[in-house]
């Protein structure tokens, strides 16, 4: 999975510790999701879409292998 979270959260200026507050995560998770290390579930994925206000498959790419 490729994802482009931590581009925007530098753009919208809102730090890991933020992102975890606003989708009920903790930082760590925030930060392995940021270093493609985790996967986010349906819901996560779809909390930071909206807090960026983008569709969940602008900020996450799944590779082919992944979705088979």
């Amino acid at each position: 999975m490729k994802t482009r979270l931590k581009e925007l959260s530098t753009n919208l200026g809102i730090n890991q510790t933020e992102l975890a507050k606003c989708t009920k995560t903790s930082r760590q998770t925030v930060s392995l999701i940021e270093g493609e290390e985790f996967m986010p579930s349906w819901l996560v994925a779809t909390k930071i879409a909206r807090i960026f206000d983008k569709p969940v498959q602008e900020i996450f790419q799944f590779d082919e292998e992944e979705l088979a």
